[in-house]
């Protein structure tokens, strides 16, 4: 397992920062070779379930998650997501932090601790920068479009 932490400060309130991360189904269009099924009705809540499903060619693998936390930013006070991994192939858990941040801007923090099951230690450090690099990507392609 490896752990890794993002934050940026967008330009946007926290409700726009946090409707812009948790749509679900827009995380398809910033990561690459993938697509999203969310799998329970909506609106989010505690218990809504989503599948990542990332293919190249025959490879193909789920990453399947599950709302445990949800508690949108309101009054001034951060919001916290927290998306539990139940997958057999991608381990862990992600969570995102939406609050006020400085001079009227957000403040995000993403945090993740990500696991390849099968996927010997020695690969950790490739898996933590890749993870890194992939996510911020994503995280900043979301916080662009409207």
């Amino acid at each position: 397992m490896v752990f890794f932490s993002l934050e940026r400060t967008p330009p946007l309130p926290p409700e726009e920062a946090w409707r812009r991360l948790t749509r679900w189904p827009r995380h398809a269009g910033v990561v690459p070779l993938t697509r999203i099924t969310v799998t329970t009705d909506g609106p989010t809540r505690v218990g809504t379930a989503f599948v990542a499903r990332t293919a190249l060619g025959p490879l193909r693998f789920d990453d399947r998650m599950e709302v445990v936390v949800w508690r949108p930013p309101a009054d001034g006070e951060p919001g916290l997501c927290r998306l539990e991994k139940r997958g057999r192939v991608v381990l862990g858990w992600a969570e995102i932090e939406v609050g006020p941040g400085p001079g009227g801007r957000s403040r995000v923090r993403w945090r993740e601790e990500l696991g390849v099951r099968l996927l010997p230690g020695v690969f950790d450090p490739l898996l933590e920068r890749t993870a890194r690099a992939m996510f911020g990507r994503a995280v900043n392609k979301l916080l662009r479009q409207a």
